[in-house]
């Protein structure tokens, strides 16, 4: 990994250790954790739900905090991140370390005293499995990167079911299939758009590798795959009427979406100019979190 020779314009300010934290991910990863709490079995606590949920937000940031510092030089090159505390100087790498080191730490000290070992366990691994076998290993290695990564950001719901409980169950383990099986294709729509980007910073991304054709047939398999996925906590109970629905609507919208992707050769141009894969990407967020919201409106308040 090259080491940046850069100059700090301005000294640090707080907004740009918050950046390092990653927030816009760190947001939806709290709240799939916070569905995760709310939906699992037993009366629960306030004090240590809140406990649980922060511990995840503060893992969350810590690996956002690491993938920045080991990805810095790549962050460099590419356009989309080459303002971030880091590769602007604002931010020295040494800094970024120590506190997604120190925040790393605490998350999982916090969980173990609130929750259980078992929780905090898993937290742990969550990290570890982002910063290390996602951003240090597979990102440079393999065009598999977003689908084998996906499952660190996948777990929170399943870390939050864990401490509220102290073990595992179907359910957990269905909602941590959802956004595993949800992550490639909303990676691959965004990495479309961002082509040139990977291919000038040397990462291996599926459309750098096997091309847009390639990416937008598997993004559509993925989808296909996703969608019915997205039906089967009403199959245990876990869902309701209207998880059902919106889980159902959704899903079939996204294989509208992606095959709309499949049928387009914007790729094959400028990336930047991909309107399907934008849209794509766009409504990605909005399923995830309209299923997530339906469950938690269903059982959460319940």
């Amino acid at each position: 990994m090259a080491i940046l020779d850069v100059t700090t314009t301005r000294p640090a300010s707080a907004s740009d250790y918050v950046a390092l934290l990653k927030p816009r991910v760190m947001s939806l990863v709290v709240f799939t954790g916070l569905v995760g709490y709310m939906v699992a079995p037993g009366q629960g606590d306030f004090i240590l739900g809140f406990a649980a949920v922060l511990s995840i937000a503060v893992a969350a940031g810590a690996a956002g905090a690491l993938n920045m510092w080991f990805d810095s030089d790549i962050d460099l090159v590419m356009s989309r991140t080459r303002s971030r505390p880091i590769p602007s100087g604002r931010v020295p790498r040494d800094e970024a370390l120590m506190l997604g080191l120190m925040l790393s730490a605490l998350s999982v000290v916090t969980m173990q005293l609130a929750a259980n070992t078992f929780a905090a366990l898993l937290l742990a691994f969550t990290i570890f499995f982002y910063a290390v076998i996602y951003t240090m290993w597979l990102k440079r290695l393999t065009p598999q990167n977003i689908v084998i990564g996906g499952l660190s950001g996948a777990l929170p719901p399943a870390v939050a079911w864990a401490a509220k409980t102290g073990s595992l169950a179907l359910d957990p383990v269905l909602l941590v299939a959802i956004i595993f099986m949800w992550t490639p294709p909303h990676f691959w729509a965004l990495a479309l758009l961002q082509n040139n980007d990977y291919a000038a910073a040397r990462v291996p991304m599926l459309p750098v590798t096997h091309g847009a054709k390639s990416t937008r047939r598997h993004i559509f398999a993925y989808t296909l795959l996703l969608a019915p996925l997205g039906v089967a906590p009403v199959l245990t109970g876990l869902g309701g009427p209207i998880y059902g629905a919106i889980a159902a609507l959704g899903g079939a919208f996204f294989i509208f979406l992606a095959w709309r992707v499949l049928k387009s050769d914007a790729g094959n141009g400028e990336p930047a100019q991909d309107k399907p894969a934008r849209d794509l990407f766009g409504f990605s967020i909005i399923y995830l979190f309209a299923v997530f919201a339906a469950l938690l409106a269903e059982r959460g308040f319940a």
